[in-house]
């Protein structure tokens, strides 16, 4: 029982496209440093007057 292996063109195309894995990506070249502002992202300051604004409580909200 002799078998003829037959190659098939669409899958010698595929394994010569996709028959390898990428290289390797080294940690240090996936890491961008850069200098941070001061206050960056800060919007507004604390203020305590205001900021009950933005906390519920339950026993306030049915007034006990």
């Amino acid at each position: 029982m002799d078998k003829e292996l037959t190659v098939d063109p669409a899958a010698t195309a595929r394994h010569e496209r996709f028959g390898k894995l990428p290289e390797r990506v080294p940690p240090e070249s996936m890491i961008e440093e850069k200098q941070a502002e001061p206050n960056a992202g800060v919007v507004a300051e604390y203020g305590p007057e205001g900021a009950w604004n933005f906390y519920s409580c339950l026993a306030l909200d049915l007034g006990l």
